[in-house]
């Protein structure tokens, strides 16, 4: 069996090289002519992803074929995944264009007896209700899975490699085609009772972080009111049957997007009032600064430390919030330079002792010994400086 992976991102890369890295040949497809041909020279274009570079420079252009022609991949494939992203807007309603066109191109090219398998996170019921009727459309006979991603940005190899998989299928035929495909490259597969189980499965895990991180906000705010160190309670309350988590932000592709796949069509209170409190953390943090005015310095602009991306990130909804309060906002990050950040809207310093006050958003180790030096102005979000 020959795979193409329809979606070469931060994703779909590390899954076809992981694929190719098992012996198998895969076509990825992607619309970016500039990361096909990179691919195809053995250039990784995620340099940050753990790994990625080793096994494109082993594999790109030759057991990983990159292409934007989803007729080749036609031709030379018999099984798709396709893993592709899917946002959310303003309205926090989820955005199909993606997803939707992708399927819509496959389904001119699918033929008897092909598996398509969807990984992107979706609501429960997207596969049946969206994908399967796109796919009717070919009057092919073709067999249908769905597997969610379930990777972390920076270590999508291992855990492609080592985390369980999971996978359902629209019909049983189809869950075990998907999964004798699975078990070829990766480590652990689950095969579920049918598609929705395995989409809430996924959708499920992150509303229990976001659950979990809301309770730890909470808490932390109770220890301050306290004069209790919360990380300290942390420390001593955790144990096989108390998993109390980091209180922070909340930004990323996952953890802060899926519980809306569920408070948009049910009734969710918990879940829905977790969202408002890691949301409202930035007004939190925000009400701690000393002072009326003067110059702020917001470090860490990613939505998470070594991964340079914004998606979601709590720290751009933090700049605008102290532009509003009136402050003179500054920004920095280990992995942006003074132009990058520029581009976003907001003034690059580097020079924190000159700040009237610093508000933490991520780890930046790169940063730590000198904000030890002024520390009693510096709002520390991650507790790196205790």
């Amino acid at each position: 069996m020959k795979v193409a992976v329809i979606g070469l991102g931060k994703a779909g890369l590390p899954l076809a090289s992981v694929i190719a890295d098992s012996g198998m040949d895969v076509v990825g497809v992607d619309i970016s002519d500039k990361r096909v041909q990179n691919i195809n020279k053995g250039i990784n274009p995620i340099p940050e992803e753990k790994g990625l570079s080793e096994l494109i420079g082993k594999y790109g252009g030759s057991k990983l074929k990159a292409v934007n022609d989803y007729k080749y991949a036609a031709e030379e494939c018999n099984a798709y995944i396709v893993i592709v992203p899917l946002f959310i807007g303003e309205n926090k309603v989820p955005d199909f264009s993606n997803l939707k066109e992708s399927f819509k191109r496959l389904a001119k090219i699918i033929k008897d007896h092909y598996l398509v398998v969807l990984e992107t996170t979706v609501p429960p019921g997207t596969t049946e209700n969206l994908i399967k009727p796109i796919l009717d459309k070919s009057g092919k006979k073709y067999f249908l899975a769905y597997s969610p991603e379930r990777i972390m940005t920076g270590y999508s190899i291992s855990r492609y490699k080592e985390f369980p998989k999971v996978i359902g299928g629209i019909d049983k035929k189809s869950g075990k085609m998907a999964f004798e495909l699975y078990s070829k490259f990766c480590k652990k597969v689950n095969l579920v009772s049918d598609v929705k189980t395995a989409e809430l499965i996924k959708v499920a895990e992150g509303v229990y972080r976001d659950v979990n991180i809301a309770l730890a906000n909470e808490l932390y705010q109770v220890c301050e009111k306290e004069g209790i160190d919360y990380y300290e309670l942390r420390k001593n309350a955790n144990h096989e049957f108390c998993n109390l988590h980091l209180p922070g932000n909340v930004g990323g592709h996952c953890i802060p997007v899926y519980p809306w796949f569920l408070i948009n069509k049910l009734d969710v209170p918990l879940i829905k009032k977790a969202r408002e409190i890691n949301d409202s953390m930035i007004e939190y943090y925000a009400d701690k600064i000393g002072i009326k005015e003067g110059k702020i310095a917001v470090l860490g602009l990613t939505y998470r430390d070594n991964v340079k991306e914004l998606a979601y990130t709590r720290s751009i909804p933090m700049i605008n919030l102290l532009q509003k309060r009136g402050y003179d906002v500054y920004a920095s990050d280990p992995m942006y330079d003074k132009n990058e950040i520029e581009k976003l809207g907001v003034k690059f310093t580097d020079r924190f002792e000159e700040m009237d006050g610093i508000i933490l958003m991520n780890s930046c180790e790169k940063y730590k010994e000198r904000l030890k030096l002024i520390k009693d102005r510096v709002i520390d979000t991650k507790g790196i400086l205790k």
